[in-house]
């Protein structure tokens, strides 16, 4: 059907091509969203594992460092008898602590809902949407 300029009604011809342009200029848009979306979980990643690699070298350097001059320290000072093996323990359990509260903090980074693109998932259900739309109106302009 040719378009008619006096009564505003474009053929299916039309109504398609201008689907086809707005379906490219979506794709290219969500194509630039989802590159985005990859670097903010990209560096979401980054920052996760910094986390837990910055928490794991504390804990092994300040298990180390603090074993010698603390256990020596609480044997020596607050337990009777030199009980360096309680001392010991009391100075494993408080880096242990440690150790567990920033490795939590580097998970949280690291997991999965952190890392879900919920902008490009929820964009692309619109996008489905209006496409539907697009299709039923140029299907009821005939």
């Amino acid at each position: 059907m040719p378009v008619h300029a006096d009564n505003g009604r474009r053929g299916v011809g039309a109504l398609l091509r201008d689907l086809a342009e707005g379906s490219g200029a979506l794709v290219r848009s969500e194509i630039t969203l989802a590159r985005l979306e990859a670097g903010e979980i990209a560096s979401r990643l980054a920052r996760g594992s910094a986390f837990m690699a910055i928490g794991g070298v504390l804990a092994l350097l300040g298990t180390l460092s603090l074993f010698a001059g603390v256990i020596l320290l609480i044997g020596d000072q607050w337990l009777s008898r030199d009980r360096y093996w309680l001392a010991a323990l009391i100075v494993t359990v408080f880096t242990g602590v440690v150790a567990a509260v920033l490795a939590k903090r580097g998970a949280s980074h690291l997991a999965p809902s952190a890392l879900k693109p919920d902008e490009t998932v929820e964009t692309l259900k619109e996008d489905r949407e209006w496409v539907k739309r697009q299709l039923t109106s140029g299907a009821t302009s005939r």
